[in-house]
């Protein structure tokens, strides 16, 4: 089974190669700097083409030994650019703030062996809300653009959940912030990095509680308040706070203590003193 989107800008680009082939050779052949990642069968790499940038991911197949690693970790593998494509599309259609698809193209039935591709706009002007938002615990925003960002993000956060997609890989990191938007009531802030996502008809607890956990670990250091907290969960829970404190406290423990263990796990110390310092 073969599927294949190419939007016009890139096909002049390609021609009449045929877009995969296209896809392997042009991923090969981009200077070292312009390479973001290389490994377990996945080539990031930037490109420029007549003056405008793409970020090409090219999937050539990851073999049985790698997949066989991964399950019997527990982990899923990653086997193409499908998902990815998916969950991009899916969350601009809910009005979330995302990549931008220039063209995807899959083929093969073995998943040993798959080959596939997404190319995506570059994100011009942006910056990570981990790098934004940096400097908060020194340096505290006005409460009015605090409060903002938070809002922006329980909201993408809730619709990408609510449709039915976890993200794996859901940390401030991965939030692109355009500063150019911030004196919009709600300013565009893109979710990137889409690779590992998983799509479902509902996201199972384990996946929501590993998101969500990830997203807080990150924040840890950036001088959250108890205020902060609640104020993403008024916005995420469509219960609001009393969802929070009620029916739902024993998942945002779960949350808490997970966020907790990802801290010490990765930094060998507790996180600064903050809101985490009590249970939600």
């Amino acid at each position: 089974m073969a599927e294949q989107w190419l939007r016009d800008d890139l096909a002049r680009a390609v021609g009449g190669e045929a877009l995969l082939d296209w896809g392997r050779r042009v991923a090969a052949a981009v200077p070292a700097d312009a390479v973001y990642r290389a490994r377990e069968g996945r080539r990031t790499v930037r490109l420029l083409l007549d003056g405008r940038a793409y970020f090409l991911k090219y999937h050539g197949g990851i073999g049985w030994g790698e997949i066989c690693k991964n399950l019997s970790q527990l982990r899923l593998p990653i086997l193409g650019a499908g998902n990815e494509y998916r969950a991009v599309n899916l969350l601009r259609a809910l009005g979330v703030d995302t990549m931008t698809v220039a063209a995807y193209a899959r083929a093969g039935l073995n998943p040993a062996r798959q080959r596939s591709l997404i190319v995506t706009d570059e994100l011009t002007g942006t910056v990570s809300l981990e790098d934004y938002c940096r400097h908060w615990r020194q340096q505290p925003p006005p409460f009015a653009l605090r409060q903002k960002l938070i809002r922006k993000v329980a909201d993408s956060a809730r619709r990408m959940h609510e449709a039915g997609i976890n993200h794996r890989d859901f940390y401030l990191c991965h939030f692109h912030l355009d500063p150019a938007t911030l004196h919009q009531r709600s300013p565009r802030c893109h979710i990137i990095d889409l690779h590992r996502a998983q799509l479902r008809d509902k996201v199972p607890k384990r996946w929501l509680v590993k998101d969500l956990a990830g997203l807080y670990f990150s924040a840890m250091d950036i001088g959250l308040t108890q205020r902060d907290l609640l104020r993403f969960l008024r916005h995420y829970l469509p219960g609001g706070l009393r969802q929070a404190a009620g029916p739902r406290r024993f998942f945002w423990r779960s949350v808490h203590k997970s966020a907790l263990a990802l801290y010490r796990k990765d930094h060998g110390t507790a996180p600064p003193p903050g809101p985490w310092e009590r249970q939600p």
